[in-house]
């Protein structure tokens, strides 16, 4: 687990927080529109959603230790591509390579090895995971920075492309060597898959998880240009926005025993709940002229939802239908949950260009998670399997 808390964290920080920081830099040397470097980016991520299925098969047959130290050996090459890029199709082709390498380095592939070697103590894994990956943000976005002020954007992205291949690469291939036995016999299994997959209960579950990633999603990516749009100047909504860091710390120390005490359907309709809860109060102080510490205290329940939504999806299979074919079973749903968590902040972009303003959006966010609160109760099969937590 140190292995992957480092790997997943690294990974984070180099292939999705570091670009949206260089971009102004990139724009300024090689003249490409930032809209056009906009549309690279949620490509990358576009593809790293639709790619999660064929990783998902992949892992299951071999283990997370070739899939993963092959996808960092590749991420690293099409980073330093992208460095070396002298067009922007050139630098656009090498992202897309990039995203398709994440697909097998951020969280979904992590979480199923720490489901399939944790077990019944998966909760405790997968929480220490994503509290290590909290700080990826924090630790690479300005170490992004600190690189392009030394050695320009090329030679920042080299730098993080060489820590891909000399600290994620060998970590995965040296640490991640305990056993991988895929569970059952395939055709059962497969037969089993198709079982979860055909029921009302499982496209629920994932409607549900995908309404809240579009919301969090949407309000952290879109919470400084409404606070700009409202008078907050640069600083503080950047002190405010941080504020929703801390939030997915706070929220994912109290998972774990708040999991002991629930049932599955009611933390996923308890975490929605807030989801909707942090848009519509950040909509109304923000549109009421409140000041920046009651803001900074709705981003901390902005925060707070996204990091509880993300231990939710992270267990949401394994509580309802075993461990057995969770890698299969959440590849397949994480991949709506990343196309609405990587579609949303454009998407809500174009509409508060529509509608004149952010905050009628920020208010329709809130409505969008309260729907997907709404839908969760149905996300439980009518007989889970017995023992669940226990089977590995």
């Amino acid at each position: 687990m140190p292995a992957l808390c480092v790997t997943v964290t690294v990974s984070q920080g180099v292939l999705f927080y570091a670009f949206p920081v260089l971009v102004p830099a990139v724009s300024a040397e090689a003249d490409w529109s930032p809209i056009a470097l906009a549309a690279v980016f949620s490509g990358s991520q576009v593809l790293a959603a639709l790619a999660a299925p064929l990783v998902g098969r992949w892992l299951r047959l071999r283990g997370p230790r070739p899939v993963m130290t092959a996808a960092a050996v590749l991420a690293a090459a099409a980073l330093a591509a992208g460095a070396l890029a002298p067009s922007l199709w050139a630098f656009a082709a090498a992202w897309q390579v990039a995203g398709l390498a994440a697909a097998g380095l951020f969280y979904p592939p992590a979480f199923a090895a720490l489901t399939h070697w944790y077990r019944s103590a998966r909760v405790r894994a997968v929480t220490a995971l994503t509290l290590a990956g909290g700080f990826a943000g924090t630790v690479f976005a300005p170490l992004a920075v600190l690189l392009e002020a030394h050695l320009g954007w090329r030679g920042a992205f080299l730098v993080l492309a060489a820590v891909l291949a000399l600290v994620v690469a060998p970590l995965h291939l040296w640490a991640l060597r305990a056993r991988w036995t895929p569970h059952g016999d395939p055709e059962s299994g497969r037969r089993a898959v198709r079982g979860v997959v055909a029921g009302r209960a499982f496209w629920a579950l994932t409607t549900a998880l995908a309404l809240g990633a579009f919301t969090v999603h949407a309000v952290v990516v879109d919470l400084v240009p409404f606070l700009s749009e409202q008078g907050f100047g640069t600083a503080e909504a950047a002190w405010i926005l941080g504020a929703t860091g801390i939030g997915q710390v706070l929220g994912r120390l109290v998972y774990a025993p708040w999991e002991r005490r629930t049932g599955p359907g009611a933390r996923a309709v308890a975490v929605l709940v807030v989801c909707a809860a942090g848009a519509l109060l950040t909509a109304a102080l923000a549109l009421g002229g409140a000041a920046p510490a009651a803001l900074f205290a709705a981003a901390l329940a902005v925060g707070a939802g996204r990091g509880l939504l993300t231990l939710v999806q992270a267990t949401a299979v394994a509580d309802r239908w075993g461990p057995e074919h969770y890698t299969t079973l959440t590849s397949i749903m994480h991949t709506p949950l990343a196309l609405a968590a990587a579609l949303a902040p454009g998407v809500c972009a174009l509409a508060a260009g529509a509608v004149g303003g952010y905050g009628p959006v920020f208010l329709a966010l809130g409505a969008v998670a309260l729907l997907g609160a709404a839908l969760a109760p149905a996300g439980s099969p009518a007989r889970p399997p017995a023992a669940a937590g226990d089977r590995g």
